[in-house]
């Protein structure tokens, strides 16, 4: 499975991570992870755990971007999405470029044009270094 696979099986496992906690529900990380992957994959773990340890601050800085918009007005399908390209351009080594465009053909995939644009707008404007911390 490729990164871009990868991504997806992310992107599930943080949306049914949101759902969990928006309803309540108790949930273990590694369980929800084996429930998408079968194997033990280090690219999952890192960016799972990694959104997860860091939500108040990517929801800062996604917040901060949005205009007129916060995250948690989002879908969790596209909360996941940017969470995952905010996470992969402010805390790991991956190509500024590759995090943008991985986030961005994950909404074209998966949610509407305005919230592809607005995603895309955001790592954007995170990428420059618009009013970033």
């Amino acid at each position: 499975m490729n990164r871009s696979e990868l991504r997806k099986k992310i992107m599930t496992i943080l949306y049914q991570i949101f759902l969990y906690e928006n309803n309540n529900i108790d949930y273990k990380i590694d369980e929800v992870i084996k429930e998408s992957i079968d194997i033990e994959n280090d690219f999952v773990n890192e960016i799972v755990n990694g959104v997860l340890d860091n939500r108040n601050d990517i929801n800062k800085i996604a917040n901060k971007h949005l205009k007129d918009w916060t995250i948690d007005r989002l879908g969790l399908t596209d909360q996941a999405i940017l969470s995952i390209g905010i996470y992969e351009l402010v805390y790991t080594d991956t190509p500024e470029i590759v995090a943008i465009n991985e986030a961005v053909e994950l909404s074209k995939e998966y949610s509407d044009d305005k919230v592809k644009n607005m995603i895309n707008a955001v790592l954007d404007s995170i990428y420059h270094g618009e009013d970033n911390e």
